[in-house]
């Protein structure tokens, strides 16, 4: 299992739609296999921080597996319009 974390800055006017256009792209990763689980989070002492937590089998099912499938062009467009707003987008193991 891998986990990727995207941090992001978003302005207090787009948080409405940023939260929309997240719940929207889980309705897809919740059909995609390789997807074991998401949750997006919103920092409490900085509001324009938020985290979306993704977990997938592997980094390759995610690269090679979901990126290049049919559902990735409708969720890159739902989050596209935030995407200059990502400050990491990185895959991370759990460490035991």
């Amino acid at each position: 299992m891998t986990i990727e974390y995207i941090r992001y800055r978003i302005a207090a006017e787009q948080q409405p739609a940023f939260v929309q256009a997240i719940h929207s792209a889980n309705e897809l990763l919740a059909q995609a296999p390789d997807c074991l689980s998401y949750q997006l989070s919103h920092c409490q002492e900085v509001p324009e921080l938020f985290i979306w937590r993704i977990e997938w089998t592997s980094v390759d099912s995610h690269l090679n597996g979901f990126r290049k499938s049919p559902a990735f062009g409708a969720f890159f467009q739902l989050v596209k319009p935030f995407y200059q707003s990502i400050q990491e987008m990185n895959h991370y193991a759990v460490v035991e």
